[in-house]
């Protein structure tokens, strides 16, 4: 693991002297032995000031008196200052930076697959933008993201692209398109693209909204609580007279600041969402039980019931264990009420919690780096983020071994199903929000073309076996938002005996690919051979189209600052930030 600079502190002494001390001088600051050299680049040392220090020291002397004093009573300021001393235990609650920590999910690239043993392909959907944004943060602080943090899929789905609409009384559009693969002459790169009908905000149903905000100590810092602050105000801007608004906050114990509350009184939501304060522990379980309770308090039938979790993930006070916290989501899901995960912070930021519960509340997953981010995913891209049109959506793919040899599937490595999964009702996939676009890359070698599996000697071919003109065949399930029973949507898809070159496919599957092998070079280049970061950008650069939010643009920047970062004798050099 990577360590910053650890912050000793001298224990003060106790009693009058110790009070003394901490008024005057605060405490004295030093810095550990030389960080390693594969660490990341240390930030600037955190600094107190003797008042701060002095009212932190008096809060956790009253908070221990008070096991029930919530952590939001920084809206009405103490009348007198207590100058107490700080025990050790508590001082070194500020500490929370003081060693690198963040948490990914660990998960093996997806495997090569013959067709002739192994045909179907199965996965549940992913509308999850959070991975991008993550990586775009790693790499404007000057490092390389650490590999786990890379989610293909999430990087590709984070671009907006000009898919068919839905037609008929399917709530999205299907459609596919093939080309050479650009890093891989001998295959073809198939896309499955899906497309959500459109919602404009105005005519979204009524929202019954719970801000979950995490003001523990971790939270303290400028890409912390100020940001959440930031970010949830642009959305109470966009509420509606018969919309409603809870605000509930958890640190070392959780307690409501608003009640549910009319969103014509924005006045009232933005004051309370601005006397929040940061400090204490984080009891992340407590917070998210009061939050569902709120979300019944507030229960809109036929409406939007979404919790929004805004927080760094690091839980460390009751129920903490990841298991526990997940399965609670998926408890909770069955009242109605969905929960979103909004990721902030550095450092200690926990991203494999807030994916996966996002996954098991049966919401979305964003992180919010910056206040452009924060108005994509709650302003421009509202109705994706809170109005689901279908539920439980997975795609099975069947290959044509007359016409495949071999597949393998970019990315949805946390979203594999087994093949029974896909007709069970029982079996949970992701959710889809209104104008949501969903892209699956498969990279398939045509029959007859050369693979990455050596051919077998004994294997018979069965010239009776799908003799047809058919790809694949491609099916998706769904349940409409209400329903418990999947429907079946079938499209064949045709063989095409001379695919066109990626530079003659449509822009939006240049960009796709061009973000999808920007993933992989992220993660080790594996499959990409000789197509490096300066292909992945000239590609995309040809494929930037209309670009009204200029997202693409911003996307090849960093594929060029990633290249400008990378060595090339060694891609896992010393600015790759380094996970446990």
């Amino acid at each position: 693991m990577a360590h910053y600079l650890a912050l000793s502190r001298t224990p003060l002494l106790y009693g009058f002297t110790g009070g003394l001390l901490l008024a005057l001088t605060a405490c004295s600051v030093k810095e550990s032995e030389p960080v390693a050299a594969n660490a990341p680049a240390t930030p600037a040392p955190l600094s107190y000031s003797q008042d701060v220090l002095a009212e932190q020291a008096a809060s956790m002397e009253a908070k221990k008196a008070d096991p029930n004093a919530s952590y939001a009573a920084g809206m009405v300021a103490p009348k007198q200052r207590m100058l107490r001393p700080a025990p050790v235990a508590d001082a070194a609650q500020a500490d929370f930076q003081s060693e690198y920590r963040e948490q990914y999910q660990k998960l093996a690239d997806n495997p090569i697959h013959a067709v002739a043993q192994d045909p179907v392909s199965t996965f549940s959907i992913d509308v999850d933008t959070g991975s991008y944004a993550n990586v775009r943060r790693f790499l404007n602080r000057g490092q390389l993201p650490p590999g786990d943090a890379v989610r293909l899929e999430e990087l590709v789905n984070y671009f907006p692209y000009s898919y068919p609409q839905a037609s008929g009384n399917t709530p999205f559009g299907v459609s596919t398109e093939l080309a050479v693969t650009p890093w891989n002459a001998n295959s073809r790169l198939l896309k499955v693209a899906i497309k959500a009908s459109e919602l404009q905000s105005q005519a979204m149903p009524p929202a019954n909204l719970v801000f979950l905000v995490d003001v523990s100590g971790s939270m303290d810092r400028a890409d912390g609580l100020p940001l959440v602050q930031s970010t949830l105000k642009l959305l109470v801007e966009q509420l509606r007279a018969d919309d409603k608004v809870s605000l509930v906050v958890y640190a070392g114990d959780s307690s409501v600041v608003l009640p549910p509350t009319s969103g014509s009184e924005k006045g009232k939501i933005r004051a309370a969402i601005d006397k929040l304060q940061a400090g204490g522990s984080t009891a992340g379980e407590s917070g998210i039980q009061l939050a569902y309770e709120q979300a019944q308090q507030g229960f809109i039938a036929n409406g939007i019931n979404r919790i929004l979790l805004a927080t760094d993930g690091d839980f460390n006070v009751g129920i903490s264990d990841f298991d526990s916290l997940k399965k609670l989501a998926e408890d909770k899901r069955k009242t109605g009420v969905s929960l979103t995960t909004l990721g902030f912070g550095t450092d200690n930021y926990n991203e494999q919690l807030m994916e996966q519960l996002a996954d098991a509340g049966n919401g979305n997953y964003a992180y919010i780096d910056n206040l452009r981010e924060a108005r994509k995913v709650l302003v421009e891209q509202l109705s994706s983020t809170l109005v689901t049109v279908a539920k439980d959506v997975k795609i099975q793919v069947e290959f044509n071994p007359a016409q495949v040899s071999e597949y393998r599937l970019l990315g949805y490595e946390n979203r594999a199903l087994k093949r029974e999964d896909f007709s069970n009702d029982k079996v949970d996939a992701g959710e889809i929000g209104a104008g949501h676009t969903v892209t699956a890359l498969y990279e398939i070698v045509p029959a007859g073309n050369k693979g990455w599996l050596e051919s077998l000697r004994y294997a018979q071919v069965d010239s009776k076996r799908a003799a047809s003109s058919e790809m694949a065949l491609l099916r998706i399930r769904y349940k409409a938002p209400n329903q418990e029973q999947s429907r079946l949507l079938e499209v064949p898809i045709a063989a095409d005996a001379k695919a066109p070159a990626i530079a003659d496919a449509s822009a939006d599957l240049r960009f796709a690919a061009a973000v999808a092998a920007f993933a992989q070079q992220l993660k080790g280049g594996q499959y990409t051979q000789g197509f490096d970061l300066a292909a992945s950008a000239k590609l995309a650069r040809s494929a930037k189209g209309d670009d009204h939010f200029g997202l693409r643009a911003e996307f090849v920047q960093l594929v060029e600052l990633a290249q400008s970062l990378q060595t090339a004798a060694n891609p896992s050099s010393s600015t790759m930030a380094k996970v446990d």
